[in-house]
């Protein structure tokens, strides 16, 4: 081997001793900052609304023995976004029929409901004035959100899984509640 190539050959592997020095340095932090979760922001992803059907197939749930207004999720528009958010089509009638159609949204990680729009009888949405995270409360204003949140959507402050082991979980609720009432 001649000097010129002993110099290349040095050089060469120096080079690559402190790339292979550089790499691990650059990697470590980056994985390190990939799963550093407490530095990022929640971000809401973009919300559409749903089509309304002109029948809505609804499973009911249950507030309070005391509710006077009956509640239930419409079954095609539950959904879990990439958000942790779950959004669904709710509606709730009152003992002398009045009717009130709503798309919401619900947090578990932060235990918080929105209202996005009310729904019309001819299909269309107007959307709400209040459209920002509250949080959910047990009074009587908040109760069909807290028992969603409590009862069927989040297990603590996580989603209780995906839209259909949600929908299972109306679905075995409601049987339940079915049994026990006969």
């Amino acid at each position: 081997m001649t000097i010129p190539s002993l110099r290349r050959s040095a050089c060469l592997s120096l080079a690559i001793a402190a790339l292979a020095l550089h790499v691990p340095a650059h990697a470590e932090s980056q994985f390190d900052e990939d799963f550093d979760d407490t530095s990022k922001a929640w971000q809401e992803i973009a919300v559409q609304l749903p089509r309304l059907p002109a029948t809505i197939a609804l499973m009911p749930f249950d507030v309070s023995a005391t509710a006077t207004q009956t509640f239930g999720i419409a079954r095609d528009t539950l959904t879990v976004g990439a958000d942790g958010v779950i959004r669904y089509v709710m509606v709730s009638r009152s003992a002398s029929g009045a009717e009130n159609i709503s798309y919401e949204g619900l947090r578990c990680a932060s235990l918080e409901k929105k209202l996005y729009a009310f729904g019309h009888k001819d299909g269309s949405w107007s959307r709400s004035r209040r459209d920002r995270w509250e949080p959910i409360s047990g009074n009587a204003a908040n109760r069909p959100h807290a028992a969603l949140a409590g009862d069927y959507f989040c297990d603590g402050n996580t989603v209780a899984g995906n839209a259909a082991s949600i929908l299972r979980r109306l679905d075995a609720r409601q049987s339940l509640v079915r049994h026990l009432a006969q």
